[in-house]
């Protein structure tokens, strides 16, 4: 597609602006779209500003019913509207004090409010031993309870054998 304006070079720009139920596109390439003074160019749009973006602006921090407050992170001194400007928190105790309102913005980002993790390719079998020694750790606990004492020394055993396999 070609600019509207100079018809010579391909459109890079793309505007679309709606005012009053009313629908005007303008394609327009770099050079027409900076003599218009269309702010913005070249910028590079990052997850601060997508951050920015899904704050739910509508939604502020209340202490009862009908008084608005305005919550600082006692650590940093931010506040969740400096949240909300800079789409970036202060530290990690922000965390904490903004869980109210961060809770559904990290569910709409991550489908979740807890991490989780991935585990490292090298350390898989570290971890699936160290989950296998916890399972073996609570039934030798469950057997001594019970009073199961065979049954506990051989997951004592069982335990030894795999702490020494694994150092």
């Amino acid at each position: 597609m070609l600019c509207q304006v100079c018809s010579k070079k391909t459109a890079t720009v793309h505007l679309t602006e709606i005012i009053n139920d009313q629908m005007t596109e303008l394609h327009l390439c770099e050079d027409c779209a900076k003599e218009k003074g269309i702010a913005g160019l070249g910028q590079p749009f990052g997850l601060q500003d997508l951050l920015a973006g899904l704050v739910d602006f509508g939604t502020p921090i209340a202490a009862g019913n009908k008084k608005t407050v305005t919550v600082k992170c006692p650590n940093c001194k931010m506040t969740y509207e400096d949240f909300r400007r800079i789409g970036r928190l202060g530290c990690s105790q922000c965390y904490d004090t903004f869980k109210e309102s961060l809770d559904p913005l990290l569910k709409k980002i991550h489908s979740s409010t807890q991490h989780i993790g991935k585990t490292p390719a090298r350390g898989i079998e570290d971890s699936k031993t160290n989950k296998e020694l916890q399972d073996l750790y609570l039934q030798l606990q469950k057997a001594i309870q019970a009073e199961a004492f065979e049954e506990a020394a051989r997951l004592r055993d069982k335990i030894k054998q795999l702490e020494n396999k694994h150092r």
